[in-house]
């Protein structure tokens, strides 16, 4: 496969699991500003600290308020990372690799483009409760992956979307799990109080885990959820079995079924993925939870900058498309 075409593909992957992302991430607030008493305000400022964009944020506007930081996260094209910008990357890539893909696919990408559009046309961020437009914004991705996962073929680009997929919601699912950091109680005391019940709670509903965990773990508690959303082996959306489907997607493109590794890439997500594969929840906590999810973050942009280097710039001086990551 061209490298040209390996990389519009792999970040139409990154960019469509984005924009559900940070679809969900809205959801962290509205989940949670459903349920907190009345006395206490809503918190926005958290929200834009975990997507790692608060420096752009603060040096275009003063405050915090709903309709800002919901214009700022969903709508604003100034913002490389909002969800208007990542469907609208996304849909650019479908375009540039239309003939790579099924006609239901590209219609659907583009239904998803229109989408957007008419919400910045409604300026949803203005509505009193714009809950259903998002829930639309993830129920079109989440279509999108029902399609591709019953009609396309298990070739090399299939491989190169998942991998930008699963990269990409390892990711998000650290920085949503830092939401819970970034909003911690004013004061210790209230750990394990029905108030901080109601944020693990919204934390869950806004990975749609809220169900799967009561099932697995029971009760509710930090040490649990941790546990479950970055080290479970069975959970489509922990950090761990991310990895572990990223890893094995660069073993199928690379044809490497014999173990070990062929490239830096393979070494770098491989050391990652037994780090946590070997890793103990009293351990993450022990050191940390923010700090253990900032060093997580940090290797998983190491390992997509190998992803570009290793298969996506060719080495005689010409370099394929550049594209936006955080």
């Amino acid at each position: 496969m061209l490298s040209r075409v390996a990389n519009n593909i792999y970040w139409l992957g990154r960019y469509l699991e984005r924009a559900e992302n940070y679809a969900r991430f809205i959801d962290v607030n509205f989940n949670l500003m459903q349920d907190l008493p009345l006395d206490l305000k809503e918190q926005w400022l958290p929200l834009v600290a975990a997507t790692g964009d608060l420096e752009l944020y603060n040096s275009r506007y003063e405050g915090f308020n709903r309709g800002q930081v919901l214009y700022f996260l969903a709508f604003d094209p100034d913002n490389h990372n909002s969800i208007l910008s990542a469907i609208t990357k996304a849909r650019e890539n479908a375009r540039i690799i239309r003939e790579n893909l099924s006609k239901e696919t590209w219609e659907k990408v583009n239904e998803l483009y229109y989408m957007i559009q008419e919400g910045m046309d409604k300026k949803i961020w203005k509505k009193e409760d714009p809950r259903f437009f998002f829930e639309k914004i993830k129920n079109q991705i989440l279509l999108l992956y029902g399609i591709a996962d019953s009609s396309v073929a298990r070739t090399e680009g299939w491989y190169f979307r998942q991998l930008g997929q699963f990269l990409e919601r390892a990711d998000k699912t650290s920085r949503i799990l830092d939401v819970k950091y970034h909003i911690l109680l004013p004061s210790s005391s209230e750990v394990g109080t029905p108030l901080d019940f109601l944020h693990w709670m919204a934390l869950l509903k806004s990975v749609t885990a809220f169900n799967t965990y009561r099932r697995l773990y029971g009760n509710i508690d930090s040490a649990g959820i941790v546990e479950f959303l970055v080290l479970n082996k069975l959970f489509p959306r922990s950090i761990y079995y991310c990895l572990k489907e990223a890893e094995s997607c660069l073993h199928h493109i690379s044809g490497n079924f014999g173990g070990g590794y062929q490239n830096p890439v393979e070494k770098a997500i491989g050391e990652l993925k037994s780090r946590l594969e070997f890793a103990e929840v009293n351990e993450i906590i022990s050191i940390g939870l923010h700090e253990y999810l900032d060093s997580l973050q940090l290797r998983i942009n190491h390992i997509s900058n190998l992803i570009d280097s290793n298969f996506f710039t060719i080495k005689d001086n010409f370099v394929t498309q550049t594209q936006h990551q955080e």
